[in-house]
C-alpha cells in the first residue's frame, strides 16, 4: 500500500510493511529477515499488509512470518484502500505521531495522495527505477531502522542515540530482555542497530554513543613475553577507523581496554587491586580467590589449591574468556 504526506512530529507510532518489500516471488527479499528481527523487539507496533487476491503460497508465508515475528496482519482490497488505512489508524491510535508505510516503488501508488497527515511512505527502490517517490526513498531494507531513528530524533531535541553492533544471537538475547528498542525510552534513549551492510561512517554520524562486542570480531591474538596484541577482523578495524574520525562519539568500551576482558587471568590481577580501595564502611571488597592451573596432573595441585584458599567444588574455566580464541592463547 502507498500513502500521502505526513511529518515526523511526535515520532513513529507504527510500521506497516507491504508484502512487496518482504517477498520477491515466493521467497524473502535480501535484508527481510534482518529487518523483521530488529522490528520484533522494537516496541513499535508493526504489521504486514497484503492484497486479498495474493497467492495462497505467499499468503501462507506472510502468515508464518506474522506469527514468528509477532506482527499484525492487514489484508486490503486495492479498490477500497481507505478501509484498510482507517483500520491501521484505529489499531495504533496515538495522536501526534506518524505511521510509516513501507512499500516497494511498484506499489507506492495504491493509496490516494489526498490522505490526511499522519501517514508517510517509505519507498524501497526494489528494482532501482524509482526517481520521484511519494515519500522517503531507501535502497535497502537494512536502511529502515536508520530512517526510523532519524524521524524519532526530529520529534525531540533531547534524545540520545545509542548505536550497537554485535553478533545476531547476542542482540537477540539482549532484545528479548527489553534492550535495544527502536522506540525512544522514557529516559530519552534511541537504540540504533549498526550494520556492515551499509556505509559505516554515515551510520556513526547519526549516533552519540557506540556499544560494541569487539570480542565477536577478534581474528587472532599475538603474544610475546612482554605484551599481547589483539588482531580484529577487517570490518571491526573499519569501525575503529571511522570512530577515530568522530572525536565526539563516545565508545563503550574503548578498544584499548578489551584485552583484560578476554584474558581471565588479567581480570583477576586487576580485581586484586580492589582490596586496596579505601571505603567508608568496614566491609572489605575483594576479587574471587583463583589459581592458574597449567597441568591437572600436577602432584602439588592439592597443596596449591589449599594455599590459594580454594576447595572443591570449584569453577574451572579456560584462561581465555572468548571461547573461539582459547586455542590461540594456549599456543
Amino acid at each position: 500500500m502507498g500513502g500521502g504526506g505526513g511529518s515526523g512530529q511526535g515520532g513513529v507510532r507504527g510500521i506497516v510493511l507491504d508484502s512487496s518489500v518482504i517477498l520477491d516471488s515466493d521467497t524473502l527479499r535480501p535484508g527481510a529477515e534482518y529487518l523483521l528481527a530488529k522490528l520484533r523487539h522494537s516496541t513499535i507496533p508493526t504489521g504486514l499488509s497484503y492484497a486479498v487476491d495474493l497467492s495462497e503460497a505467499k499468503t501462507s508465508l506472510l502468515e508464518k512470518l506474522a506469527c514468528e515475528y509477532s506482527l499484525e496482519s492487514f489484508v486490503y482490497n486495492p479498490s477500497c484502500m481507505d478501509d484498510t488505512v482507517n483500520a491501521v489508524f484505529l489499531a495504533w491510535e496515538n495522536k501526534g505521531a506518524v505511521i510509516l508505510n513501507v512499500v516497494s516503488n511498484c506499489n507506492e501508488g495504491l493509496v490516494s495522495k489526498s490522505l490526511i497527515s499522519g501517514w508517510m511512505n517509505v519507498v524501497v527502490n526494489v528494482d532501482g527505477t524509482s526517481k520521484n517517490p511519494s515519500g522517503i526513498l531507501i535502497e535497502k531494507l537494512e536502511e529502515l531502522p536508520l530512517t526510523i531513528c532519524e524521524l524519532n530524533r526530529k520529534s525531540s531535541e533531547d534524545l540520545v542515540t545509542v548505536g550497537y553492533i554485535m553478533k545476531p544471537s547476542r542482540v537477540e538475547d539482549f532484545a528479548k530482555r527489553g534492550a535495544f528498542p527502536l522506540k525512544p525510552t522514557k529516559n530519552g534513549l534511541i537504540f540504533l542497530p549498526l550494520t556492515f551492510d551499509l556505509p559505516m561512517l554515515h551510520q556513526l554520524k547519526k549516533v552519540d554513543i557506540v556499544i560494541h562486542k569487539a570480542t565477536d570480531e577478534i581474528s587472532s591474538i599475538e603474544r610475546s613475553n612482554s605484551s599481547s596484541n589483539i588482531i580484529y577482523t577487517a570490518r571491526m578495524l573499519e569501525l575503529q577507523r571511522y570512530i577515530g574520525e568522530l572525536p565526539d562519539c563516545c565508545v563503550i568500551d574503548p578498544f584499548d581496554n578489551i584485552f583484560p576482558v578476554v584474558d581471565r587471568l588479567k581480570i583477576q590481577e586487576i580485581l586484586l587491586g580492589l582490596s586496596d580501595l579505601q571505603t567508608e564502611s568496614q566491609h572489605k571488597i575483594r576479587g574471587a580467590y583463583y589459581l592458574k592451573v597449567d597441568n591437572f596432573e600436577d602432584a602439588q595441585l592439592e597443596q596449591r589449591l589449599h594455599k590459594a584458599k580454594l576447595s572443591l567444588p570449584s569453577i574451572v574455566k579456560p584462561q581465555v574468556a572468548c571461547v573461539n580464541l582459547a586455542k590461540e592463547l594456549s599456543q
